[in-house]
């Protein structure tokens, strides 16, 4: 079976950008040392808009205060728009107003008089009159993780009319394949058009005022649906996005959703298809942007997110610690929503080796298990004890019972107190069951949030980080571990774990991801190191020696576009209305397929697969 190797990574959350560990090193700010920070704070002081020149300490401090989990900045928690209904009533006195005449309903209330003066109309109103009072409110929650204080994504391209869902997706693609090191062009010389896969979407849809909530609101509020609205809210466009606009790809396309753990769905589409040899590379990733009141309320609504008046009593304090809003496996009050766009590139094992592309791991498999019957679609059930017993029993098949202890678990570890009992308890289980006795856990939701759908995105990111610098993010917003958190074989890490120079005492990393409705999904991702040791095995030294060699001036490539992302120059993939192909395009024979834009002819079915049936 072939290895889906993670060649490419990419995209944005609160922490920063993904592409040249960024985000994970914002994590590890206060343990890293000032040279590794460097080109991070470089980077988000340029996305930012904070500096041009040198990174001063009152910079740093600035970017401290407008990344990872704080005071919500997409709207103001303390002036969001409301509206109630009334009915108005003059007392013994009639109501009047004047209106143009294009404003006035297309069915006139009965109880309405009507007099025309001129291009405008005068109204008497007998009796009461319903009506929407504008209002402010304060909303009961003020934690979320936006994307970096001042980085606009929308603004690096030609983005008129597109949800920031979308904006998104554009920046976190095109960084992915900006960190692969080859050009995408190179790539495309390397196959057929058609072994390319896409999973992308969204958990949520697009839901801002340019897609869905603004589809959905218009006719109540006076505003207009307009032509791009529809298409632009369903779930599968950032697939879509990327196949029409960043990559031009005619390849398999589409996304699976699974609420929360949808990311590790996709995941599992795109190893799927480069182990069957259906895709030599699969670009595999979610974006998310629910950092918006009404959907937040439908959240709160159901007590999932943590709200300001929950975290001042867990503090006994008079204000709230927005910063520590989420605190996993501590005592808590809920989840805090987040924004996010994360994609990973796999490739096949034989053309990574081909291309010298820098290897950041393996996506060795994505275990999915549904919970059975439940009492509630929202709460948890026994299928996440599959997908983690699965996952770690598929890392002591290949680590042996010695490596399986060699592994370390990105936990789902939203901030609820029911997940705390039962994530903890499935991990400790499983644990026991495989003799492992302190199997280190984090949950990097603590720092970035909750993104939804892109959630297990963050958690890979953070994951692969560690075999560059050596260190797993701790919990930093908690100071104990609640009492009802099973944890007899787990070491849940409340400070940073160093494994080692370039992460060498871990081999693997499982992955863990919980969905509403349940949508359980745990990963195996292997370590680089464990990686090389296995393509060694199977195409020898000297094939190794080779891909090494090519490897070199890739990773040149690498640091050169990194650095240059990191002073502010960076290239946005988005092509609108280019290499457009129509039926003029297309050549047939009964054997092939060829499209002008692309060199390779795309090979059609010759061989009848089910011949042993005939």
């Amino acid at each position: 079976m072939k290895l889906p190797l993670i060649v490419g990574i990419g995209g944005m959350n609160a922490a920063g950008r993904s592409s040249g560990f960024h985000s994970y090193k914002r994590m590890l700010a206060d343990i890293l040392p000032a040279s590794d920070m460097h080109s991070t704070w470089q980077d988000l002081a340029h996305r930012m808009g904070l500096a041009e020149g040198e990174v001063t300490e009152s910079v740093i401090e600035a970017i401290k205060a407008g990344t990872l989990v704080r005071r919500i900045e997409s709207f103001d928690p303390d002036r969001v728009l409301h509206q109630y209904k009334a009915a108005l009533s003059a007392g013994s006195e009639q109501i009047r107003f004047t209106l143009r005449k294009s404003k006035l309903p297309a069915h006139i209330p009965e109880n309405w008089d009507i007099a025309e003066a001129g291009s405008k109309v005068h109204v008497t109103v007998n009796g009461e009159l319903d009506a929407l009072l504008a209002d402010y409110t304060a909303f009961p929650v003020s934690s979320g993780g936006n994307i970096p204080r001042g980085f606009e994504p929308g603004k690096l391209y030609n983005s008129r009319f597109h949800p920031r869902g979308l904006q998104l997706t554009v920046y976190g693609a095109s960084d992915a394949l900006n960190s692969l090191g080859v050009d995408w062009d190179e790539v495309l010389k390397h196959i057929r058009p058609d072994e390319i896969s896409v999973y992308a979407g969204s958990g949520l849809a697009q839901i801002d005022d340019q897609s869905l909530a603004g589809m959905v609101a218009a006719p109540l509020t006076g505003g207009r649906v307009s032509s791009k609205m529809m298409a632009l809210s369903l779930a599968e466009m950032p697939a879509d996005f990327i196949n029409g606009y960043v990559i031009n790809s005619v390849g398999t396309t589409g996304t699976s959703m699974g609420a929360c753990a949808t990311f590790l769905y996709n995941l599992r589409q795109g190893l799927l298809d480069i182990q069957s040899g259906q895709a030599k590379v699969a670009i595999v990733g979610n974006a998310e942007a629910p950092v918006v009141s009404e959907i937040m309320e439908g959240f709160r609504v159901m007590g999932a997110l943590a709200q300001d008046e929950e975290l001042r009593a867990l503090d006994n304090s008079d204000t709230v610690d927005n910063r520590r809003a989420c605190r996993p496996f501590s005592d808590n009050a809920g989840f805090t929503m987040a924004e996010s766009a994360q994609f990973a590139v796999l490739m096949d094992e034989a053309l990574a080796l081909e291309l010298g592309v820098t290897i950041y791991g393996t996506a060795a498999d994505v275990f999915i298990n549904a919970d059975g019957n439940k009492k509630s679609i929202s709460a948890p059930g026994v299928g996440n004890y599959v997908t983690v017993a699965k996952a770690t029993a598929l890392a002591q098949a290949i680590l042996g019972p010695d490596g399986v202890k060699k592994t370390f678990v990105q936990a789902h570890g939203t901030g609820t107190p029911q997940n705390r009992v039962t994530e903890s308890h499935i991990l400790n289980e499983v644990a026991k069951t495989f003799g492992i006795t302190n199997w280190p856990v984090t949950a990097i939701k603590s720092y970035v949030g909750h993104s939804m759908s892109a959630a297990a995105g963050d958690q890979l990111m953070a994951s692969l980080g560690v075999w560059q610098y050596g260190w797993i993010p701790g919990i930093k917003t908690i100071d104990h571990i609640a009492e009802d958190v099973h944890q007899s074989n787990l070491n849940i890490l409340m400070d940073h774990y160093f494994a080692g120079t370039t992460g060498d005492d871990m081999q693997g990393v499982i992955i863990n991801a919980k969905g509403f409705g349940g949508n359980n999904a745990s990963a195996l991702v292997l370590s680089p190191q464990q990686t090389l040791s296995m393509l060694e095995k199977k195409y020898g030294e000297a094939a190794m020696a080779e891909y090494l060699s090519r490897n070199e001036k890739v990773r040149e490539m690498i640091a050169e576009r990194d650095l240059q992302a990191c002073q502010g120059v960076e290239e946005i993939r988005y092509s609108f209305g280019e290499s457009v192909m129509d039926e003029s395009s297309v050549s047939l024979t009964q054997e092939a397929i060829q499209l002008s834009a692309f060199g390779e002819a795309i090979a059609l079915p010759t061989v009848n697969p089910y011949a042993d049936y005939q």
